[in-house]
């Protein structure tokens, strides 16, 4: 058991302690000391983003594949690596941890670190099971000083203030509807997210346990482990993917809450390469704020490219590579187009969650936002997987 825990679970016993607190209190222009589990392609990325922002330091990375461990040392070369990811977390030098771990890995590792007092970036979908993210819930409950940010990086886009201008402004009319997509194509032969399998990954080099975590045991398979996101122990397809971020938004926006009702449907109609994740897929979601929210998506045509619309009777607001307000003439004919005009700022979310551990800011995607999003995501998958529409109870806090 680690000191931190102990320390905790025994102040309990004594009735000495009523939270867990960060490891040392930072002001304003303090150097933030950082650390990652899971450096792979998205965690190296948040990676170099934590660089570029002032007055950081990556001290620690963890990982289950010496791979990686070696690849991070050519970008940080001072930094401590392990393989056991506990170990980071025992390191007092690290005030704040970038979790980018395969989804079903969340919970464990974030309520680790938020238990060893770490400040948190959870990449999304934040929590894999309802289960995951009540168990997230009350380790963060315990940890109010601690700041979390959730990896939704469009709430720190610039076009969040222009859409809560346009909805705040009246003019939309009542709401009934969103409309979501995100389409891709990839060349022939070249799966969308297949990644090679390389030599060297062996039970030699790969903490397999480690990966499986409360997943079912199966044999080491360097295919599951590299290409986890095709299957569901690991996994939550592209709902968890794309879904998420195009939720979080709008959900963020306006404030939405977890879904009545979602319904989804589809399958793996193009890639036929053992993914048992569907490649094309539609979401209907019931909100209950009376709007029906619906997504789609598939890996074989980009003509519909990745964009939103919130349908109101009085205006349309359209989210792309830019946002507009566009009025409903039926009902507002003297109104015009509008068009946002707030800039995206380069590294916004990481500066946001760097700012928030100083005291300076609050997370652009807190823990609740996260929470609702992961939750919206799992019913998706649930009703995929067992073929109904699933139905959320608020009271017992459950999907039926």
């Amino acid at each position: 058991m680690h000191d931190s825990r102990r320390q905790f679970l025994g102040a309990v016993a004594t009735g000495l302690a009523t939270s867990i607190a960060p490891s040392r209190v930072l002001g304003a222009n303090d150097r933030i000391r950082l650390g990652i589990i899971g450096p792979g392609a998205r965690g190296m990325e948040l990676v170099r983003e934590a660089i570029q922002c002032p007055n950081t330091e990556f001290v620690a990375f963890a990982d289950i594949y010496t791979r990686r461990l070696e690849e991070a040392r050519q970008v940080v070369p001072g930094a401590k690596t392990y393989l056991n990811y506990r170990d980071l977390l025992d390191n007092k030098d690290i005030d704040a941890v970038l979790i980018a771990t395969p989804q079903h890995l969340h919970c464990e590792h974030f309520t680790a670190a938020i238990e060893a007092g770490k400040h948190v970036y959870q990449e999304k979908t934040m929590a894999f099971t309802v289960d995951h993210a009540k168990r997230m819930r009350a380790a963060y409950q315990k940890a109010p000083k601690l700041v979390v940010q959730v990896g939704h990086q469009s709430c720190s886009f610039g076009m969040v203030k222009d859409a809560e201008a346009f909805v705040q402004s009246g003019k939309l009319g009542k709401v009934t509807a969103i409309h979501a997509h995100m389409y891709r194509n990839t060349p022939h032969g070249k799966p969308q997210w297949s990644r090679p399998v390389f030599p060297d990954m062996t039970p030699e080099n790969i903490l397999w346990p480690s990966f499986l975590g409360e997943a079912p045991s199966v044999p080491f398979d360097a295919n599951r482990y590299i290409n986890w996101r095709f299957y569901w122990d690991y996994s939550g397809g592209n709902v968890y993917e794309n879904m998420c971020h195009q939720t979080a938004f709008w959900y963020k926006v306006m404030g939405l809450g977890i879904p009545k009702a979602v319904t989804m449907t589809g399958g793996v109609y193009l890639w036929k390469d053992g993914r048992e994740v569907p490649d094309t897929m539609n979401v209907s979601m019931e909100l209950p704020e009376e709007i029906l929210f619906s997504w789609d998506s598939g890996f074989g045509n980009n003509h519909f490219g990745a964009d939103e619309a919130v349908l109101g009777t009085d205006a349309t607001i359209t989210k792309g590579q830019r946002i507009e307000m566009l009025p409903q003439k039926v009902n507002a004919p003297n109104e015009k187009p509008v068009t946002g005009v707030t800039p995206n700022t380069p590294r916004a979310h990481m500066q946001n969650f760097l700012d928030s551990v100083r005291g300076t800011a609050k997370p652009s995607c807190p823990f609740d936002l996260g929470y609702r999003v992961s939750i919206a995501c799992r019913m998706a998958v649930e009703s995929y997987r067992q073929g109904r529409t699933m139905r959320w109870d608020p009271v017992r806090e459950e999907i039926a």
